[in-house]
């Protein structure tokens, strides 16, 4: 009897044993899982000396949790033995092993095609700038949703289902959701026009239809626009394919164009030297293209002589450019009084006859 006794205490003394040295194992690398992870990165990142900088590689977070996971997984396959695990069990914990791992690595290479990320401040300086941001992050987009579509393949197939059985389940129901999914293939096409086009990028200011704003964001399925009263519209991508846009922030330079009509007994003389003044005035200017200037007698009318007034400006942003315009409309008034001309009015004389 003492001997029975003996042998089941050194059973369960093994077993305390091996599972304390499994305790140990998972502690082991959550410990030191930081520093793995950083010796790692470091010898990819030879340039790199600066911890902080390494910890905020886009690896080092994927890496701390595949090293805290792998003590997990060691450990467990250090307890096969002793506590007798099936193989079922094991199956299972290697799948779950390969699940999360992968999950991790995704979420790592997602993260480094972020605008924030080194990688996208690398591939844009050695493009020299040629591509506008909205470019970038457009295509960024495109790489992270195909980096978790190869993440959910690999998931799928880890957890034993069969893609072949799978896409054949999906016949019936993929016709349907085709025929959901129109309108999301649509703005998914007009975003890519977009993207190639490059009709206008983020920060543009931009008008179409009844649309008119400052662009926010562009994504697969929308663009998102800021407007003037500073609603946010959402647009869809297919809407603005087919559309008419302005995109005023594309202007070199702006039209500054006004009529005046001066009252028909004005003398010639008078005119012509209005004309001439207000040429003067407009080449003096420096913000005005001096070989877009028309000053000219341009029509007569039922109640007064027309004179068309039209130049380019180089105050292309709309707030300088009604600077410009208001000093200009104020210069012409005062050209007006001190030439004594006044401005005809819509009038008509009635005769009664007795």
């Amino acid at each position: 009897m003492g001997q029975i006794i003996g042998l089941v205490e050194k059973i369960i003394t093994v077993q305390v044993m091996d599972i304390l040295i499994a305790i140990g194992i998972i502690l082991f690398f959550r410990i030191f899982s930081s520093s793995f992870s950083y010796i790692i990165i470091s010898m990819f990142k030879l340039k790199e000396n600066k911890v902080k900088k390494i910890k905020e590689n886009a690896f080092y977070s994927p890496l701390r949790v595949f090293f805290t996971i792998l003590g997990v997984y060691l450990a467990i396959v250090f307890l096969k033995e002793p506590l007798g695990l099936s193989s079922e069990v094991m199956s299972i914990m290697y799948k779950a092993f390969i699940i999360i791992s992968t999950i991790a690595f995704a979420k790592g290479l997602a993260k480094s095609f972020t605008p924030k990320s080194s990688l996208y401040k690398t591939i844009k300086e050695s493009t020299n700038h040629r591509w506008e941001d909205s470019m970038f992050d457009f295509a960024f987009k495109l790489f992270r949703i195909i980096i978790y579509i190869i993440a959910g393949f690999i998931v799928i197939t880890a957890l034993g289902i069969r893609l072949d059985g799978l896409i054949a389940g999906l016949g019936i129901g993929g016709v349907i959701i085709t025929l959901a999914a129109q309108d999301t293939a649509k703005n998914l096409f007009g975003g890519l026009v977009i993207f190639l086009d490059k009709p206008f990028v983020v920060g543009d200011w931009i008008q179409m239809d009844a649309y008119e704003g400052t662009v926010e964001d562009i994504t697969f399925r929308s663009t998102r626009v800021r407007t003037f009263e500073n609603s946010v519209l959402n647009i869809p991508n297919s809407t603005i394919s087919n559309a008419s846009i302005i995109n005023w922030s594309k202007m070199e330079k702006r039209r500054y164009r006004t009529n005046l009509c001066i009252e028909l007994d004005t003398p010639l003389e008078k005119l012509e030297k209005f004309k001439l003044r207000v040429q003067n005035m407009l080449q003096e200017r420096e913000a005005i293209y001096d070989d877009s200037i028309l000053v000219k007698f341009d029509h007569i009318t039922d109640n007064g002589l027309n004179v068309l007034i039209c130049s380019y400006t180089d105050s292309v942003d709309y707030t300088s450019y009604l600077t410009e315009k208001e000093d200009i409309n104020y210069k012409i008034m005062k050209i007006l009084q001190e030439e004594e001309i006044k401005l005809a009015y819509d009038t008509k004389t009635v005769q009664i006859k007795n």
